[in-house]
């Protein structure tokens, strides 16, 4: 059993994060009330103990606070404290800084508050169960039980089995600097997050900017906890549009194995045999 389970086991969240699961796969989560999940007492201490376990929690934000220095003395206090802070909920400024590249190159990180961390990671608690019932099976970056192993598997699986003979690798430009947050807040709510509440505190998250800077209007924070989950979340229409044009492409007549299907299409049709394996925002299509 995995840690990250257990921990959930432990604070009897496994169940919930099941049965949200389900509902998104039945597509019946709107009425769910998203908000009063979020600040369930088990979730935010699930989430506290997830954030204490992170190699980020010795790094502080603009608050100056570590993971020593944002400790649950009193948990009646501490767990007031959170569901008040998302009454009239507003983030903190982030710390920026520059993390070295293979290239040369260098990539921003923003590094939220500790408070601000444990609040992204009770939404992503809740919110990533709904998400990865409609996630496309081959995107692999960022998910439970997923590796770059998995990909790296499914491309050769392709090669071998799949008569697929070239990869063409694709790195979308300036992926996460460039996320329009209007059309991310819709593509949740068509996935499956309802709860106005929760999704305009999100919006208020990818707001976050540097201190002494304007608050963001596009792009989402490397750094943020919520981050992976929602860039998932825009790259899964792309995910699913790729595979309607060949694997999942509607023929005539059923087919008994996805073998005779594709030699059907390849000779009945003008579409390319394509397939995408996505992690993140690099993709092999």
């Amino acid at each position: 059993m995995s840690t990250e389970l257990r921990y959930c086991e432990y604070y009897q969240m496994q169940e919930t994060f099941d049965w949200l699961y389900q509902r998104g796969l039945d597509n019946r989560t709107k009425g769910i009330n998203l908000y009063d999940l979020i600040v369930s007492e088990n979730n935010i201490l699930l989430a506290y103990r997830m954030i204490k376990r992170n190699t980020g929690a010795k790094t502080c934000g603009v608050d100056k606070q570590t993971i020593e220095d944002f400790k649950i003395v009193n948990r009646d206090a501490f767990i007031k404290e959170i569901r008040q802070a998302l009454e009239n909920y507003h983030p903190h400024d982030i710390v920026k800084i520059e993390i070295p590249k293979p290239n040369g190159k260098t990539r921003p990180l923003g590094i939220p508050t500790m408070r601000d961390r444990l609040i992204q990671q009770m939404f992503k608690q809740i919110l990533e169960p709904i998400c990865e019932a409609k996630f496309y099976k081959h995107s692999y970056g960022f998910r439970p039980n997923r590796s770059t192993e998995h990909a790296i598997a499914r491309c050769a699986t392709l090669a071998n089995a799949g008569q697929c003979h070239y990869v063409v690798d694709i790195d979308i430009k300036g992926f996460f600097d460039n996320v329009n947050h209007n059309k991310l807040l819709k593509q949740l709510y068509t996935i499956g997050v309802k709860d106005k509440r929760v999704l305009t505190i999100i919006s208020k998250m990818l707001k976050t900017s540097e201190r002494g800077f304007p608050a963001s209007t596009k792009g989402t924070t490397q750094g943020s906890i919520l981050s992976p989950l929602l860039s998932n979340v825009v790259l899964n229409d792309l995910d699913w549009w790729i595979t309607t044009q060949w694997e999942d492409f509607p023929t005539r007549h059923p087919y008994s194995t996805p073998g005779i299907r594709s030699r059907y299409l390849r000779k009945n049709s003008k579409l390319k045999l394509m397939h995408i394996v996505r992690y993140a925002d690099d993709c092999a299509p």
